[in-house]
This record gives C-alpha cells, sequence and structure tokens, in this order.
C-alpha cells in the first residue's frame, strides 16, 4: 500500500510540474542587475518584476558621466507556451524574440529576422550572478556582446 501511495504520489507531482507555466521557469531572473563597464564609466541596471499572469516586466538603463545614455522597456509573455521577449529600446522600434530555449537558468530568444541583435541570451551564473549576451551576424561573421551583472538591491528598497 505504500509503494502504490508513493507511485501516485510521484504522478501527481510529475503532473503539477508538467503543468507549471513556461514563465514560471523564468523566476530567477526577478530582481535588479548591475553591470559595468570594464574602465567602469558606464553603469548598465536591469530590474525584473516577478511573473505575474503569465508575464514579466523589465526596464534597463546605462548610465555614464552622470547622465542618462540608454533606456530600454522589456517584457517576457507566454504566447501559447512560447515564451517571447520584446524589448523596446530608446530610439529604436520594438523588437520581438521567440524563445528557443528555456530550462534551469536558461533563457534564448531569437529572431533571426531582425538586424541587431538576433538572439538574446540570459544564464545564471555560478556565483548567484547573471551572465547576459546578445548575438548577431554581420556581414556573414558571428558577433556578440556579453554583460556580467551582480544580483544588487532594487532602488528605494530600504
Amino acid at each position: 500500500m505504500k509503494h502504490a501511495f508513493a507511485c501516485v504520489f510521484a504522478v501527481l507531482a510529475l503532473a503539477v510540474d508538467a503543468g507549471a507555466a513556461p514563465i514560471d521557469q523564468m523566476t530567477w531572473l526577478a530582481g535588479c542587475w548591475q553591470s559595468e563597464s570594464g574602465s567602469g564609466e558606464r553603469q548598465i541596471d536591469e530590474q525584473w518584476m516577478a511573473p505575474l499572469g503569465g508575464a514579466m516586466l523589465g526596464s534597463g538603463r546605462t548610465v555614464g558621466g552622470g547622465r542618462l545614455l540608454e533606456y530600454e522597456q522589456m517584457l517576457i509573455r507566454d504566447d501559447d507556451g512560447v515564451l517571447v521577449y520584446t524589448a523596446k529600446p530608446s530610439r529604436q522600434p520594438q523588437a520581438s524574440f521567440k524563445s528557443i530555449e528555456i530550462g534551469d537558468g536558461v533563457a534564448v530568444f531569437e529572431n533571426k529576422a531582425h538586424d541587431f541583435p538576433q538572439r538574446v541570451i540570459y544564464r545564471r551564473a555560478g556565483d548567484g550572478g547573471l551572465a547576459a549576451r546578445i548575438e548577431w551576424q554581420l556581414r556573414g561573421q558571428p558577433r556578440a556582446i556579453d554583460f556580467n551583472f551582480r544580483r544588487v538591491a532594487c532602488p528605494g528598497q530600504p
């Protein structure tokens, strides 16, 4: 009897996990993140809200010389079981990227029809940080920019 109960419990646990929304696999991204350029001249901040209502909202900014240089509004939403990352950078049109990989601490979004970037990657780093990467093709050659973020307290929190 104990064995039968354990089997039923295991099947139910798998069913609950299988029914989890894809956006719930992104909870590790929620919070505030900060990166500085190698010379410390620029600071990049990203802030992501926890998944709710099938979506995560994010915002980013780049500050240099005490001035706002760039900003971006981001959205990750569940579109019939596929996560879609939409970014609206300052002074540029909005672009959307479909997930091609969502896993434990990794999210890869791609839009090969977009000029720059064509791929957006977030990966949880071993030190508790966040590794972000954008990739694209330039004249048939692969290009990439890496960003290494550390988790920080969100602004306005005591």
